[in-house]
């Protein structure tokens, strides 16, 4: 999309209200040959309802056959091409703890995990300790650990996930990640992918080789990985893109974080989906745009928890009458990407997605799920970026263009 196409055709009196729902990790495979998927299995009547009154498709954020991780994905779903706007996980999850990012800052989000004593990993996620154990571990590791010349600061995220900032002059976050995003590997060690970043990566090896001997006798949470490595980048906002005043509601550090880059507001972290519901309902009348993020689903893909999976669909399901009496004028329901519990991890499978809009032609179909959308007149692999566009439009907030 030429973001500079749509700035003309911005109606001026436009009020019409978007909520994007988007269940992290919403795709998924049968556990068992013609079996049902995990949106599939689960009892949602209002989704189903709601699907026989929209419109259906299933959506890729980046090319055919690529497996994207969470801050791609969600650029896609907001309107920008993720294959031009890249960005490390380390930025994204900085921004969503609310550490203000400098302009000599390099960023990585971190794993505390269990390796052997062969220094395997065996667990990347290191039995998802509670945050207050890592919020520790963070203590412990800027306790003990010093680079000459670099200041450190360690911040704890959730549960197992931690983010490191580096702070010094001349630091280049061209460097590739320790973590190999799987078990039954050592971590890999870091490494300059320009020769401009060799100094930064130097830095990176050494904060590691420090760090692993900070926690040998911790347990289970004796090592740690990192990725994403990044510093602040300057993007088109959000709210200048499409002509909205966007609102980002989320639980997790990482999508407040990825919200924070192309400029939206974020609410501070809920607790639950139930209270983040309540904050969409507070907030109803000072934003048109709002971003509604649930972790639950991707968590529980990762963990392999299928019938987790399907219970926090059916809960999301339970909450949308509360969203729907708001009387948005466009309701999308969708995921990132996929993260079948069959396999443990995000995949390259196209995402379920709904558009709902009293304006939409509805395609008639009874039911929201992977099998079902392949019918719907969203296309079967369209591109999660060419989603934004279509929910302005049915928000009736586009005038027409040409003569």
């Amino acid at each position: 999309m030429n973001f500079d196409l749509l700035k003309p055709l911005f109606k001026e009196d436009a009020n019409g209200k978007i909520v994007l729902l988007v269940m992290d990790g919403l795709g998924g495979l049968p556990i068992t040959p013609g079996g049902p998927t995990e949106l599939e299995a689960a009892h949602k009547p209002n989704m189903d309802a709601l699907a026989a009154r929209s419109v259906l498709g299933l959506h890729h954020s980046v090319p055919y056959g690529i497996t994207p991780g969470s801050g791609q994905a969600h650029l896609g779903l907001f309107g920008y091409d993720p294959v031009k706007y890249e960005i490390g996980r380390g930025v994204l999850s900085a921004l969503g703890v609310d550490f203000e990012l400098g302009p000599n800052d390099v960023a990585a989000r971190g794993n505390f995990c269990t390796v052997d004593a062969e220094g395997v990993i065996t667990d990347r996620r290191a039995g998802r300790i509670p945050t207050e154990v890592g919020a520790r571990l963070c203590n412990l590791l800027k306790e003990k650990v010093q680079l000459p010349g670099v200041e450190l600061f360690l911040i704890p995220e959730k549960e197992y996930r931690f983010v490191l900032v580096m702070r010094g002059a001349g630091l280049v976050s061209e460097i590739t990640d320790t973590d190999p995003q799987s078990v039954g590997k050592k971590a890999h060690i870091a490494q300059a992918v320009v020769p401009a970043a060799e100094a930064t990566a130097e830095l990176v090896r050494e904060f590691v080789r420090q760090g692993d001997l900070v926690l040998a006798e911790e347990h289970p949470a004796n090592s740690f990985v990192l990725r994403g490595f990044a510093s602040t980048p300057s993007w088109p906002k959000f709210n200048d893109v499409w002509g909205v005043n966007a609102l980002a509601i989320a639980m997790y550090p990482m999508y407040r974080g990825v919200s924070k880059v192309v400029g939206m507001t974020v609410m501070p972290a809920a607790a639950s989906m139930e209270e983040e519901i309540t904050m969409l309902e507070q907030n109803w009348n000072s934003y048109d745009f709002f971003f509604v993020h649930i972790k639950k689903t991707d968590s529980y893909g990762e963990d392999g928890n299928f019938e987790g999976k399907v219970h926090v669909i059916e809960e999301v399901d339970q909450l949308l009458p509360r969203i729907l009496a708001l009387n948005p004028d466009v309701l999308i329901i969708t995921g990132d990407h996929s993260t079948p519990a069959k396999l443990k991890s995000h995949s390259w499978h196209p995402v379920p997605t709904l558009l709902y809009s009293k304006d939409c032609r509805p395609d008639g179909i009874t039911s929201f799920g992977e099998r079902a959308c392949v019918g719907g007149s969203l296309g079967s692999r369209f591109d999660a970026n060419d989603l934004m566009p279509f929910a302005i439009a049915h928000a009736g907030r586009l005038d027409k263009y040409g003569a």
